[in-house]
């Protein structure tokens, strides 16, 4: 405190000088407008270039907190759109498959009701087995459908059971195409997961997409043109190069059939005197 003293006793002279001129100032601009108006503005520009740079520094430290919060904003609205787009891609699928399956009941088919009393799922050629056969009308080479697409086509029958042979069979070719276009290809098993298949020689110029339904082409005596298969879950380049080759998720649950429906055209055994059998084909 007292070198603070002796401070000011040692300066006092430039004290006074500063008083005296803040003084002036303070006399000259109450007095005077124009020096007032002036003052006035000058310490205003500062003021709002002091409140400017204030903000700047506040907006600066608060730039984290707002990326933050829109990151939180943009996660939510990217889940909303991802369930959405799910949500409309599985209503389609339904609705597809909805309306392919009730296109058999055009009276151009006839159908069987039937139940599923055997089935395998892990062996290279699978096959499932009916409780219905030749006494209620069922025929080979008949088509099978369960209530959610396309399950196989019957092999052999005897009087009271059938023998069909699934999807996940090494037997089994399925002529299908992206729904809504004409580009086909044909579905084989790998034997591997029972949840999928392959759509193989599908035209490089195909278009398409992850999500798309794929539904039977029509081009044979069994099945009709639109009845659900499956849709596509990946895609990659055959062998060759030539063509595509999709992952499809098969719309049948294998592991947990039971009922099916076993439909035949009318006239399917003249169609198919017409055509030349290679093998099974469906």
């Amino acid at each position: 405190m007292r070198k603070l003293f002796d401070f000011l006793i040692k300066h006092n002279h430039w004290l006074v000088f500063v008083l005296l001129e803040a003084l002036c100032m303070l006399m000259l601009f109450n007095s005077n407008g124009y020096q007032s108006s002036v003052a006035f503005t000058s310490a205003n520009v500062v003021t709002g270039r002091v409140l400017e740079v204030g903000s700047l520094v506040n907006g600066y430290f608060s730039l984290r907190e707002t990326n933050n919060t829109l990151m939180e904003r943009n996660t939510r609205l990217e889940q909303r759109l991802s369930f959405l787009e799910t949500t409309l891609r599985q209503r389609m699928n339904d609705s597809i498959a909805y309306e392919s399956l009730s296109r058999l009941a055009d009276s151009s088919y006839m159908e069987f009701p039937a139940m599923v009393i055997g089935n395998s799922l892990h062996h290279p050629d699978n096959y499932i087995t009916l409780d219905k056969g030749s006494r209620f009308g069922i025929k080979p080479e008949m088509g099978v459908v369960g209530t959610k697409g396309v399950v196989g086509i019957v092999y052999k029958v005897n009087g009271g059971y059938s023998l069909v042979i699934s999807l996940l069979n090494s037997k089994s070719s399925l002529s299908c195409k992206i729904a809504g276009s004409d580009y086909f290809g044909y579905l084989k098993w790998e034997g591997e997961d029972p949840r999928y298949a392959y759509l193989k020689d599908l035209p490089r110029h195909a278009e398409f997409n992850i999500g798309d339904s794929v539904v039977t082409s029509g081009y044979s005596t069994v099945f009709p043109e639109g009845v659900m298969v499956g849709t596509v879950d990946d895609m990659a380049d055959s062998n060759d190069g030539l063509s595509y080759l999709l992952k499809i998720k098969l719309a049948t649950d294998f592991g947990n059939v039971s009922q099916v429906r076993v439909i035949a055209r009318k006239g399917q055994e003249e169609l198919r005197d017409l055509t030349i059998n290679e093998g099974l084909k469906q």
